[in-house]
């Protein structure tokens, strides 16, 4: 259905994105990121308003998709912050090793096809002792929301652009090297099928 996904999913996610429990989220998290930045996921946006200006460099956006441009474009010019727009996959980074200080990765892991890969090219394109940065929602731990998760995994991905209700967030980090001591985890909603988050700073390990 090209007409949804081009025309109608853009501004459904964009708006979804943007409800005040995943910005809290956002507002928590950004401002940890530091020096030379990959936003992993970059969409249009909507963590601009909350990077610390005076921690951060530059900020390079990658995103395979670059819809709702004009929105974006607005969001990066009143941040006041240098961003460069990068048209790409996260399963193939454009950027040399150990390039960047943190990797930034907001409520994008859920819909990234292969994200064992994705988390291996952001271990490698982040320096040594350099951090990814990340909120992300995923696999419950009560077993009755987990199945609910998995029996409404395939209708939810045909609505929503390909996200998957149950990644596995900590294992998926884990199995690319990262240390999980700064992971933290909670439902930030009552809707306990998509609210399940883990957020944190996860240092990469060599």
């Amino acid at each position: 259905m090209p007409w949804y996904s081009d025309r109608i999913l853009p501004h459904l996610i964009d708006h979804v994105a943007s409800i005040d429990p995943l910005m809290k989220q956002r507002e928590r998290i950004v401002p940890l990121a530091s020096g030379r930045v990959l936003e992993v996921g970059f969409g249009t946006g909507l963590n601009m308003a909350y990077y610390d200006k005076t921690r951060v460099s530059r900020v390079y956006a990658l995103d395979p998709f670059m819809h709702l441009p004009e929105r974006t474009a607005r969001r990066i010019a009143s941040s006041g912050i240098d961003v460069e727009l990068v048209r790409a996959g996260a399963e193939n980074i454009p950027f040399e090793d150990e390039t960047f200080d943190t990797v930034l990765m907001t409520y994008t892991l859920c819909s990234i096809p292969d994200p064992h890969t994705a988390l291996e090219e952001m271990h490698r394109v982040l320096k040594s002792g350099g951090k990814l940065v990340f909120c992300e929602h995923g696999l419950a731990p009560e077993p009755n929301v987990k199945r609910l998760q998995h029996v409404l995994k395939p209708a939810w991905k045909k609505i929503s652009g390909g996200c998957h209700l149950d990644r596995d967030v900590p294992a998926l980090l884990k199995s690319a090297s990262f240390g999980l001591d700064g992971l933290r985890a909670g439902y930030i909603s009552t809707i306990r099928i998509v609210s399940f988050n883990y957020w944190g700073e996860a240092l990469k390990r060599n």
